[in-house]
Formats: structure tokens, C-alpha cells, sequence
């Protein structure tokens, strides 16, 4: 495959040039154009000028955009408002084209037992298993991976990049990977290609790439750089505990997500989940926010609130910032990103209430401690996925919430923004306001300030 002299609104290329037995990776930090890369290499981005020659007939691709375009191609079928129950829509195996199990070479995927769910109720890791195995069961001769380890958990993670390697020494498939975090780069990348803000600044053979200072200092966060911290705005102080579920349970039919979880936040208890995908964490989460219809099935109180007592959502709500998978997948409505990181005052999706002058101000603040201070005015649908998440970390940050729910909050983010964002965590519990409850994959975001951890594996 050879790409020269490309130009798009976006992006900037020379020359790159992917040779048989080669396996390329490409580092880009948020927003410096890997998505518009897969655009410009699948034909669906728009040539200012040059040109892109490849012999590949099939060209396949994993990404957060195209996990997100399936979940949406699957709300448009929803009939749930038609039925008398929830409509699951496709299934995972409708949507692999399964008339049997799950061929032996994706077994480690773990999928057998979700064959006959909706994709539309999985976690963000089991949508983004189910998607991976439908693209190789399509047998493309050119994958295209962008960020494939993120809402994984260590096992799988572990056991993809082994398939990885399988497919690379078959050579029957040519695999392009898009990273934005150089912890992801494994020994069988032969080379590496550097994209900040559009333009390919390095390529060549890994070891020589990865061994440029440029290169590294790219990927450090210096907390010095950053803005001053917004001033705290008035809220009530909530009593304890803020959350108490006892008994904790959730079903689907036969299926059992998790039972008998108890879990106890007091004001200060910084509590970290893990466990596998599919394991409960992102359930247990939207069980506290009051997002899955089973959380008045509970025994569970949520800032003072009884759930199923006749409370109101909304306050409780507007005590909580969230980040989620979830919420990101649907955030599809119309705005700006300085809309969007607004909304949190209001706990809504999109922003339909008139903000104050102090409002406005706070949000710009919080944009701009994001790194997105000039990216306020852009529609938040035409922001990288990365981007879009920086902009839900102001949304959920903006009011400096009693309680603070987050799901795989640095899905998305390079190196220096995951450190930004470990950062403001810090420096939250350091400030004795906001309580936070976390649900994360990597070893190294298990951060001293966690001084209580339920593993949901271990139930």
C-alpha cells in the first residue's frame, strides 16, 4: 500500500509505504487525524490532493466510530416502544451470521455465552469483542485496528494480541494498527509511523522511531502546564452514606450478571471495580445512577435517597457526574463541545436550559483545563472519539459533583491526556468534595487514593 502526497482538511502525508511482511503502527494523540487516516486508506475521506494505491480487495475495520455506528444502525430498529417488552434487536449471533457456535479460532473471545443477546445490551468490551469477530469472519485481506486492546480486559487483551500475531505469521491478512498510547506497541510491530496535529512527523523502523527524544517527549504530561483550577462552586453537602447496596442482584432471564453485591461509599471512600467485561462493573454503575430499570429492584440508597421511594431522578442526579461508555454512545444529539461540557450543570444530553455568565465561564475553564479550549465552538459530533471523551470528562467535572461515577473514563485517550485526566482525580480527592467511584481495566490506573476496591470476579 502506498500513500503520496496526501492532503485532506485535516491531515497531511508525504509519502507511507506498507510493504508484504511488514506490520505497521501508527501513534496519533487525540485528534491529530487517525481517524481521518482510515477514512483517507477505505476511500471515504475526501483527496484534496494525491493519491492511495493497494491491491486489497477487502478492507476491514475496528474502531470506536464503527462500534458506534453499528450501535446506532441497531436504535434505528428498536421497537420497543411497539412492545410490551424491551426489544433486544440483533443479536450477537444474527449479526455474526452464526448458525452454529463460535469457531474454535475466536473461542478466547468469549462470546459463546452472549451468542443470544442484543448487541445494543452489551458492555462497551463485549460490543467491541463481537464487533472484532464479525469484521475477521468476513475475512478481510487488510484490517485496520484502531485502538483494539481499549475496554478490554488484561486476559483477553493478552490473548488478542497472541491472535495477532497468529494472523500476521499466516500472512494471509496484512493488519494495520492505530494506537495512541505507545504501551500498546508488541514485539512483531516492525514499524512505526508518528502523526501529531495532521502532519507525519516520523516513520520508519520501530526501534529507530521509538528511540527519538522528539518522539517521547510527545508523549509526557507536565501537570505545570496546565491552566488554573476553576473555583469551587456553592452545592449541598450530602450526608453519608452515598451509596449503600445490599444484596445487589441483576438478570437477564436465566442469565445472572451478579448477585449478592454489597457495596458501601461513605464521603472520602474512593472506591475502584475490575473485573472481566461482562463481569457487572458498567451494570453496578448505572445500578448508583439510576440508568438500569433493575436499580428499583434493589436495595439500594443513592445521596440520601431510597431508590423506588418515590424520588425523583433528577436529584439525585444533579449530585453526580458520570462518564461512561454509555453516555458517550448517546451523545448524538446537536451542539457544541462547550454545550456539551455545560449539559453537566444540568444533567441532561445536549443543553436545553439558558446557562449563567458564571456558568459559561466555569465551562470555558473546564475545556480548557481538557486541553480543549479551542475546540469550544466545534460541533461535538465532528470531534475525534477521543476528543468527545475529553469533552464528557468536562461535562462530568463541571459542577465538581458529591459523587463521581466513572466507567473507563480514559477509553479513547492517548498517554498525556490518560495522565491528564489521572491528574484531576488526584488532585479531586486531595480537595475532600468529591467522592469517586471507578471502573478501569489497566494496572496503572490503581491509584493510591483507591482505598477501597471490589473485584466482581471475585464474587
Amino acid at each position: 500500500m502506498l500513500l503520496q502526497d496526501i492532503q485532506t482538511d485535516q491531515l497531511s502525508l508525504d509519502r507511507l509505504e506498507i510493504r508484504p511482511g511488514e506490520c505497521w503502527a501508527v501513534l496519533a494523540r487525540n485528534g491529530s487525524g487517525k481517524q481521518m487516516l482510515t477514512g483517507v486508506i477505505t476511500g471515504d475521506t475526501l483527496l484534496r490532493h494525491g493519491s492511495v494505491s493497494h491491491d486489497f480487495a477487502n478492507i476491514g475495520v475496528l474502531s470506536f466510530e464503527s462500534q458506534q455506528a453499528l450501535y446506532e444502525a441497531e436504535l434505528k430498529l428498536d421497537d420497543s416502544d411497539f412492545m410490551d417488552r424491551i426489544d433486544p434487536g440483533s443479536t450477537v449471533r444474527e449479526l455474526l451470521g452464526l448458525h452454529k457456535g463460535i469457531p474454535d479460532t475466536l473461542a478466547f473471545l468469549g462470546l459463546e455465552k452472549i451468542l443470544d443477546r442484543g448487541y445494543r445490551l452489551l458492555s462497551s468490551g463485549e460490543g467491541r469483542k463481537a464487533l472484532l469477530a464479525r469484521i475477521i469472519l468476513q475475512e478481510p485481506d487488510f484490517l485496520i485496528l484502531d485502538e483494539p486492546y481499549d475496554s478490554l480486559d488484561l486476559q483477553t487483551r493478552a490473548e488478542l494480541q497472541s491472535f495477532f500475531a497468529g494472523l500476521l505469521a499466516e500472512g494471509k491478512m496484512q493488519l494495520l494498527f492505530l494506537f495512541n498510547k505507545a504501551d500498546e506497541l508488541s514485539e512483531w510491530h516492525t514499524h512505526v509511523a508518528i502523526i501529531e496535529q495532521g502532519t507525519l512527523v516520523a516513520q520508519g523502523e520501530k526501534a529507530v522511531v521509538m528511540d527519538n527524544p522528539a518522539v517521547t517527549a510527545l508523549l509526557d504530561f507536565d501537570p505545570a502546564t496546565l491552566p488554573d483550577w476553576p473555583v469551587d462552586l456553592p452545592r449541598r453537602e450530602p450526608g453519608d452514606p452515598l451509596v449503600r447496596l445490599s444484596r445487589g442482584s441483576v438478570r437477564y432471564g436465566e442469565t445472572v450478571i451478579f448477585s449478592e453485591v454489597g457495596l458501601v461509599v461513605n464521603q472520602g471512600d474512593h472506591t475502584l471495580l475490575t473485573g472481566a467485561n461482562g463481569s457487572g462493573k458498567s451494570t453496578l454503575l448505572s445500578l448508583i445512577t439510576g440508568d438500569h430499570p433493575q436499580c428499583y429492584g434493589n436495595d439500594l440508597t443513592v445521596l440520601g435517597y431510597r431508590r423506588g421511594s418515590g424520588e425523583s431522578i433528577w436529584d439525585v442526579k444533579k449530585q453526580i457526574g458520570i462518564v461512561s461508555p454509555g453516555l458517550h454512545r448517546d451523545h448524538r444529539v446537536p451542539g457544541s463541545a462547550l454545550h456539551i461540557a455545560l449539559s453537566g450543570f444540568f444533567d441532561s444530553i445536549g443543553l436545553y436550559d439558558t446557562p449563567t455568565a458564571e456558568q459559561i465561564a466555569h465551562g470555558r475553564q473546564w475545556l480548557a483545563l481538557v486541553g480543549m479550549a479551542d475546540r469550544a465552538q466545534v460541533p461535538f459530533k465532528q470531534l475525534s472519539y477521543g476528543e468527545q471523551r475529553l469533552v464528557l470528562v468536562a461535562r462530568a467535572l463541571v459542577k465538581q459533583p458529591a459523587l463521581l461515577i466513572l466507567d473507563e473514563p480514559t477509553q479513547g485517550l492517548d498517554d498525556v491526556n490518560r495522565h491528564r485526566v489521572m491528574y484531576f482525580l488526584e488532585h479531586l480527592s486531595s480537595q475532600h468534595r468529591t467522592t469517586i467511584i471507578m471502573a478501569s481495566h489497566r494496572l496503572d490506573e490503581r491509584l493510591p487514593l483507591f482505598r477501597h476496591h471490589l473485584d466482581l470476579d471475585t464474587l
